[in-house]
């Protein structure tokens, strides 16, 4: 998928196991941010900068999905223990993944497995992809989603 396509109609779980489909979302814009697991550091402070920025992002009629392959039953743990505003897509199929190409080779400790890249997405509200943001550096990331969301709504 590159910047200008159409993404596909992806559905998945979401917090007590309802469907969230992403052409239900046509309309408005959807930050579709990747991550590797609920509860490790990096994810947990991406999370909570988005979190944080909730209402700016709402401001901008956008809606922030995270996405991994955790269970739903760990989302339910992170969200409640992060105070999360928004929905987190439990992919443990590797559907959501695999569209956006987000699983590739990583290394940790100096050994290889095949992993989730942390990346985000910024679809339009007419259905297409906008802009991506892959191996992101937490810090400030949030911020960087806003600031081309305002230049997209220009």
């Amino acid at each position: 998928m590159k910047i200008g396509d159409k993404v596909p109609d992806l559905r998945g779980a979401v917090g007590d196991e309802t469907e969230i489909r992403l052409r239900d979302l046509k309309g408005r814009y959807v930050v579709v941010y990747f991550y590797p697991k609920d509860a490790t550091p990096g994810c947990t402070l991406e999370a909570q900068d988005f979190r944080d920025r909730q209402k700016d992002f709402a401001k901008r009629d956008a809606l922030v999905l995270g996405v991994s392959r955790d269970s739903l039953a760990s989302h339910g743990k992170f969200k409640q223990k992060q105070a999360l505003n928004f929905e987190l897509v439990s992919d443990t199929d590797e559907t959501w993944c695999k569209a956006f190409d987000v699983i590739h080779e990583k290394v940790l400790y100096g050994k290889r497995h095949m992993g989730v890249v942390r990346s985000t997405f910024l679809v339009g509200p007419d259905g297409k992809l906008k802009h991506e943001w892959r191996g992101v550096k937490v810090k400030d990331h949030a911020k960087a989603v806003l600031d081309a969301l305002d230049a997209e709504r220009k």
